[in-house]
Protein backbone atom coordinates (compact mmCIF):
# COMPACT_ATOMS: atom_id res chain seq x y z
CA UNK A 1 0.00 0.00 0.00
CA UNK A 2 2.87 2.40 0.67
CA UNK A 3 3.76 2.33 -3.03
CA UNK A 4 0.69 4.38 -3.96
CA UNK A 5 0.16 6.32 -0.73
CA UNK A 6 -0.14 9.65 -2.54
CA UNK A 7 -2.94 8.52 -4.85
CA UNK A 8 -4.60 6.79 -1.88
CA UNK A 9 -4.66 10.07 0.01
CA UNK A 10 -6.07 11.89 -3.02
CA UNK A 11 -8.83 9.30 -3.49
CA UNK A 12 -9.74 9.45 0.22
CA UNK A 13 -9.75 13.26 0.12
CA UNK A 14 -12.06 13.30 -2.91
CA UNK A 15 -14.44 10.87 -1.19
CA UNK A 16 -14.28 12.66 2.17
CA UNK A 17 -13.13 9.52 3.95
CA UNK A 18 -10.23 8.47 6.16
CA UNK A 19 -7.86 5.79 4.94
CA UNK A 20 -8.32 2.38 6.54
CA UNK A 21 -5.69 1.28 9.02
CA UNK A 22 -3.57 -1.71 8.04
CA UNK A 23 -0.22 -3.11 9.14
CA UNK A 24 2.09 -4.51 6.49
CA UNK A 25 5.60 -5.72 7.26
CA UNK A 26 8.22 -8.20 6.08
CA UNK A 27 9.64 -11.11 8.01
CA UNK A 28 13.41 -11.56 7.97
CA UNK A 29 13.17 -13.94 5.02
CA UNK A 30 11.05 -11.47 2.99
CA UNK A 31 7.64 -13.01 3.61
CA UNK A 32 4.77 -10.51 3.79
CA UNK A 33 2.69 -10.09 6.95
CA UNK A 34 -0.66 -8.27 6.85
CA UNK A 35 -2.99 -7.37 9.72
CA UNK A 36 -6.02 -5.09 9.54
CA UNK A 37 -5.97 -2.52 12.34
CA UNK A 38 -9.74 -1.99 12.41
CA UNK A 39 -12.91 -4.03 11.94
CA UNK A 40 -14.21 -4.50 8.39
CA UNK A 41 -16.97 -6.98 9.30
CA UNK A 42 -19.94 -6.39 7.02
CA UNK A 43 -18.18 -3.56 5.16
CA UNK A 44 -17.55 -2.92 1.46
CA UNK A 45 -13.74 -2.87 1.29
CA UNK A 46 -11.81 -1.25 -1.55
CA UNK A 47 -8.11 -2.19 -1.68
CA UNK A 48 -6.04 0.17 -3.85
CA UNK A 49 -2.84 -1.46 -5.11
CA UNK A 50 -1.13 -1.15 -8.51
CA UNK A 51 0.85 -4.26 -9.43
CA UNK A 52 3.72 -2.20 -10.83
CA UNK A 53 7.44 -2.82 -10.22
CA UNK A 54 8.36 -4.60 -8.05
CA UNK A 55 5.44 -6.46 -9.64
CA UNK A 56 5.74 -9.74 -7.75
CA UNK A 57 6.01 -8.03 -4.35
CA UNK A 58 3.02 -5.79 -5.00
CA UNK A 59 0.90 -8.59 -6.42
CA UNK A 60 1.61 -10.84 -3.44
CA UNK A 61 0.86 -7.97 -1.07
CA UNK A 62 -2.50 -7.44 -2.79
CA UNK A 63 -3.40 -11.14 -2.57
CA UNK A 64 -2.58 -11.31 1.15
CA UNK A 65 -4.56 -8.11 1.84
CA UNK A 66 -7.57 -9.61 0.04
CA UNK A 67 -7.21 -12.79 2.09
CA UNK A 68 -7.00 -10.79 5.33
CA UNK A 69 -10.20 -8.89 4.47
CA UNK A 70 -12.03 -12.09 3.54
CA UNK A 71 -11.05 -13.74 6.82
CA UNK A 72 -12.13 -10.58 8.67
CA UNK A 73 -15.68 -11.07 7.29
CA UNK A 74 -15.78 -8.13 4.88
CA UNK A 75 -19.10 -7.97 3.05
CA UNK A 76 -17.48 -7.33 -0.35
CA UNK A 77 -13.88 -6.88 -1.46
CA UNK A 78 -13.02 -4.80 -4.51
CA UNK A 79 -9.44 -4.87 -5.77
CA UNK A 80 -8.77 -1.39 -7.19
CA UNK A 81 -5.80 -1.90 -9.51
CA UNK A 82 -4.72 1.35 -11.17
CA UNK A 83 -2.09 -0.59 -13.13
CA UNK A 84 -2.68 -4.28 -13.82
CA UNK A 85 0.69 -5.99 -14.12
CA UNK A 86 1.23 -9.04 -16.34
CA UNK A 87 -1.46 -7.68 -18.69
CA UNK A 88 0.87 -7.89 -21.69
CA UNK A 89 1.02 -11.69 -21.41
CA UNK A 90 -2.60 -11.94 -22.54
CA UNK A 91 -2.33 -14.46 -25.39
CA UNK A 92 -0.09 -17.07 -26.95
CA UNK A 93 1.90 -15.72 -29.88
CA UNK A 94 4.38 -18.62 -29.86
CA UNK A 95 4.35 -22.20 -28.69
CA UNK A 96 4.81 -23.12 -25.02
CA UNK A 97 4.07 -19.59 -23.72
CA UNK A 98 2.12 -18.88 -20.56
CA UNK A 99 -0.89 -16.56 -20.42
CA UNK A 100 0.10 -14.84 -17.19
CA UNK A 101 -2.77 -12.33 -17.33
CA UNK A 102 -5.26 -15.18 -16.91
CA UNK A 103 -3.19 -16.72 -14.10
CA UNK A 104 -3.11 -13.42 -12.17
CA UNK A 105 -6.85 -13.00 -12.69
CA UNK A 106 -7.38 -16.47 -11.20
CA UNK A 107 -5.14 -15.66 -8.23
CA UNK A 108 -7.05 -12.46 -7.42
CA UNK A 109 -10.38 -14.28 -7.69
CA UNK A 110 -9.30 -17.25 -5.59
CA UNK A 111 -7.82 -14.95 -2.93
CA UNK A 112 -11.37 -13.72 -2.30
CA UNK A 113 -11.96 -10.56 -4.36
CA UNK A 114 -15.59 -10.02 -5.37
CA UNK A 115 -14.88 -7.36 -7.97
CA UNK A 116 -11.98 -5.69 -9.77
CA UNK A 117 -11.70 -2.03 -10.73
CA UNK A 118 -8.86 -1.53 -13.21
CA UNK A 119 -7.57 1.43 -15.20
CA UNK A 120 -6.63 1.11 -18.87
CA UNK A 121 -6.06 -2.62 -19.25
CA UNK A 122 -3.52 -3.44 -21.94
CA UNK A 123 -6.18 -5.25 -23.95
CA UNK A 124 -9.93 -5.55 -23.63
CA UNK A 125 -9.93 -9.34 -23.51
CA UNK A 126 -8.23 -9.24 -20.11
CA UNK A 127 -11.64 -8.45 -18.59
CA UNK A 128 -12.82 -11.84 -19.79
CA UNK A 129 -10.08 -13.59 -17.81
CA UNK A 130 -11.90 -12.76 -14.56
CA UNK A 131 -14.84 -14.82 -13.34
CA UNK A 132 -15.95 -11.82 -11.24
CA UNK A 133 -17.25 -8.40 -12.36
CA UNK A 134 -14.65 -5.98 -13.73
CA UNK A 135 -15.11 -2.22 -13.93
CA UNK A 136 -12.73 -0.89 -16.57
CA UNK A 137 -11.90 2.81 -16.24
CA UNK A 138 -10.05 4.80 -18.89
CA UNK A 139 -7.54 7.55 -18.12
CA UNK A 140 -8.37 9.29 -21.42
CA UNK A 141 -10.77 11.90 -19.95
CA UNK A 142 -8.03 13.25 -17.67
CA UNK A 143 -5.52 13.54 -20.53
CA UNK A 144 -8.12 14.99 -22.93
CA UNK A 145 -9.08 17.70 -20.44
CA UNK A 146 -5.43 18.64 -20.08
CA UNK A 147 -4.84 18.80 -23.84
CA UNK A 148 -7.99 20.91 -24.24
CA UNK A 149 -6.52 23.42 -21.79
CA UNK A 150 -3.49 23.88 -24.06
CA UNK A 151 -5.69 25.42 -26.78
CA UNK A 152 -3.98 23.67 -29.69
CA UNK A 153 -5.78 24.50 -32.95
CA UNK A 154 -7.87 21.49 -33.98
CA UNK A 155 -6.78 21.91 -37.60
CA UNK A 156 -3.16 21.35 -36.53
CA UNK A 157 -3.78 18.12 -34.62
CA UNK A 158 -3.16 14.55 -35.67
CA UNK A 159 -3.45 11.59 -33.31
CA UNK A 160 -0.86 8.86 -33.83
CA UNK A 161 -0.99 5.22 -32.81
CA UNK A 162 2.56 3.95 -32.13
CA UNK A 163 1.61 0.51 -33.48
CA UNK A 164 -1.21 -1.27 -35.29
CA UNK A 165 -2.43 -2.89 -32.07
CA UNK A 166 -3.25 0.50 -30.57
CA UNK A 167 -5.36 1.79 -33.48
CA UNK A 168 -8.71 1.33 -31.71
CA UNK A 169 -7.42 3.25 -28.67
CA UNK A 170 -6.02 6.06 -30.82
CA UNK A 171 -9.19 6.26 -32.93
CA UNK A 172 -11.36 6.66 -29.82
CA UNK A 173 -8.94 9.32 -28.52
CA UNK A 174 -8.97 11.17 -31.85
CA UNK A 175 -12.77 11.20 -31.97
CA UNK A 176 -12.91 12.95 -28.59
CA UNK A 177 -10.09 15.32 -29.53
CA UNK A 178 -12.07 17.42 -32.03
CA UNK A 179 -12.39 14.38 -34.30
CA UNK A 180 -8.72 14.77 -35.25
CA UNK A 181 -7.23 12.76 -38.17
CA UNK A 182 -5.39 9.53 -37.41
CA UNK A 183 -1.93 8.27 -38.35
CA UNK A 184 -0.37 4.88 -37.63
CA UNK A 185 3.24 3.86 -37.12
CA UNK A 186 3.88 0.50 -38.79
CA UNK A 187 6.24 -1.42 -36.54
CA UNK A 188 7.97 -4.78 -36.56
CA UNK A 189 8.85 -6.21 -33.14
CA UNK A 190 11.65 -8.80 -33.00
CA UNK A 191 11.50 -9.49 -29.25
CA UNK A 192 10.18 -8.21 -25.93
CA UNK A 193 11.06 -4.53 -25.36
CA UNK A 194 12.72 -4.44 -28.81
CA UNK A 195 10.95 -2.51 -31.58
CA UNK A 196 11.87 -1.49 -35.11
CA UNK A 197 9.87 1.23 -36.86
CA UNK A 198 9.27 0.69 -40.55
CA UNK A 199 7.00 3.42 -41.96
CA UNK A 200 4.13 5.81 -41.32
CA UNK A 201 0.55 5.52 -42.50
CA UNK A 202 -1.04 8.97 -42.68
CA UNK A 203 0.03 12.60 -43.02
CA UNK A 204 1.73 14.52 -40.20
CA UNK A 205 3.59 17.23 -42.14
CA UNK A 206 3.35 20.57 -40.32
CA UNK A 207 1.05 19.03 -37.69
CA UNK A 208 1.11 18.71 -33.91
CA UNK A 209 1.29 14.93 -33.45
CA UNK A 210 -0.19 13.41 -30.29
CA UNK A 211 1.05 9.86 -29.76
CA UNK A 212 -1.32 7.76 -27.61
CA UNK A 213 -0.50 4.49 -25.85
CA UNK A 214 -1.66 2.70 -22.71
CA UNK A 215 1.84 2.40 -21.21
CA UNK A 216 5.43 3.51 -21.64
CA UNK A 217 7.92 0.88 -20.53
CA UNK A 218 11.40 1.27 -22.02
CA UNK A 219 10.03 3.96 -24.41
CA UNK A 220 11.60 2.19 -27.39
CA UNK A 221 8.39 2.08 -29.41
CA UNK A 222 7.24 5.62 -28.73
CA UNK A 223 10.67 7.27 -29.14
CA UNK A 224 11.36 5.56 -32.46
CA UNK A 225 7.86 6.54 -33.53
CA UNK A 226 8.54 10.16 -32.53
CA UNK A 227 11.79 10.17 -34.53
CA UNK A 228 9.85 8.97 -37.57
CA UNK A 229 7.20 11.67 -37.08
CA UNK A 230 9.86 14.40 -37.02
CA UNK A 231 11.41 12.85 -40.12
CA UNK A 232 8.01 13.04 -41.83
CA UNK A 233 7.65 16.74 -40.98
CA UNK A 234 5.68 16.86 -37.72
CA UNK A 235 5.98 20.30 -36.08
CA UNK A 236 5.68 19.04 -32.48
CA UNK A 237 5.24 15.62 -30.89
CA UNK A 238 3.39 14.95 -27.65
CA UNK A 239 3.42 11.55 -25.92
CA UNK A 240 0.33 10.59 -23.91
CA UNK A 241 0.14 7.45 -21.81
CA UNK A 242 -1.83 6.29 -18.78
CA UNK A 243 0.83 4.05 -17.24
CA UNK A 244 4.43 5.21 -16.77
CA UNK A 245 6.38 2.00 -16.15
CA UNK A 246 9.63 3.77 -17.10
CA UNK A 247 12.08 0.88 -17.21
CA UNK A 248 15.64 1.92 -18.15
CA UNK A 249 16.54 3.54 -20.51
CA UNK A 250 13.09 5.17 -20.79
CA UNK A 251 14.03 8.48 -19.14
CA UNK A 252 17.03 9.00 -21.42
CA UNK A 253 14.88 8.36 -24.50
CA UNK A 254 11.96 10.53 -23.40
CA UNK A 255 14.14 13.49 -22.37
CA UNK A 256 16.25 13.41 -25.54
CA UNK A 257 14.40 16.32 -27.19
CA UNK A 258 12.05 14.29 -29.40
CA UNK A 259 8.98 15.28 -27.38
CA UNK A 260 7.47 18.67 -26.70
CA UNK A 261 5.81 17.11 -23.66
CA UNK A 262 5.31 13.66 -22.14
CA UNK A 263 1.89 13.43 -20.47
CA UNK A 264 1.20 10.55 -18.07
CA UNK A 265 -1.06 9.79 -15.10
CA UNK A 266 -0.21 8.66 -11.57
CA UNK A 267 -1.58 5.10 -11.86
CA UNK A 268 2.06 4.17 -11.21
CA UNK A 269 4.03 6.32 -8.75
CA UNK A 270 6.84 8.23 -10.46
CA UNK A 271 10.02 8.31 -8.41
CA UNK A 272 11.81 11.62 -8.00
CA UNK A 273 14.78 10.42 -10.06
CA UNK A 274 12.47 9.80 -13.05
CA UNK A 275 11.19 13.37 -13.33
CA UNK A 276 12.44 15.49 -16.23
CA UNK A 277 11.52 18.90 -17.58
CA UNK A 278 9.10 17.73 -20.31
CA UNK A 279 7.16 15.40 -17.97
CA UNK A 280 3.60 16.23 -16.86
CA UNK A 281 1.89 13.93 -14.34
CA UNK A 282 -1.92 14.07 -14.11
CA UNK A 283 -3.95 12.54 -11.30
CA UNK A 284 -6.66 9.91 -11.83
CA UNK A 285 -7.61 9.98 -8.12
CA UNK A 286 -10.92 11.81 -8.70
CA UNK A 287 -11.76 9.43 -11.55
CA UNK A 288 -11.13 6.37 -9.37
CA UNK A 289 -12.84 7.95 -6.36
CA UNK A 290 -16.00 8.69 -8.34
CA UNK A 291 -16.00 5.17 -9.77
CA UNK A 292 -15.66 3.70 -6.27
CA UNK A 293 -18.75 5.69 -5.22
CA UNK A 294 -20.63 4.38 -8.30
CA UNK A 295 -19.70 0.79 -7.42
CA UNK A 296 -20.57 1.21 -3.74
CA UNK A 297 -23.95 2.78 -4.54
CA UNK A 298 -24.71 0.24 -7.30
CA UNK A 299 -25.01 3.03 -9.87
CA UNK A 300 -24.16 2.81 -13.54
CA UNK A 301 -20.83 4.32 -14.49
CA UNK A 302 -22.09 5.19 -17.99
CA UNK A 303 -25.28 7.02 -17.01
CA UNK A 304 -25.46 10.81 -16.81
CA UNK A 305 -23.76 12.73 -15.30
CA UNK A 306 -21.05 10.07 -15.09
CA UNK A 307 -20.79 9.09 -18.76
CA UNK A 308 -17.61 11.16 -19.04
CA UNK A 309 -15.80 8.76 -16.72
CA UNK A 310 -15.21 6.32 -19.55
CA UNK A 311 -16.22 3.24 -17.55
CA UNK A 312 -16.90 -0.08 -19.29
Amino acid sequence: MTICFSILQEIACYMGLELGKIKIKRFADGEIYVQLQESVRGCDVFLVQPTCPPANENLMELLIMIDACRRASAKTITAVIPYFGYARADRKTQGRESIAAKLVANLITEAGANRVLACDLHSGQSMGYFDIPVDHVYGQPVILDYLASKSICSDDLVVVSPDVGGVARARAFAKKLSDAPLAIVDKRRHGHNVAEVMNLIGDVKGKVAVMVDDMIDTAGTISKGAALLHQEGAREVYACSTHAVFSPPAIERLSSGLFQEVIITNTIPVSEKNYFSQLTVLSVANLLGETIWRVHDDCSGTSEPYSSLGID
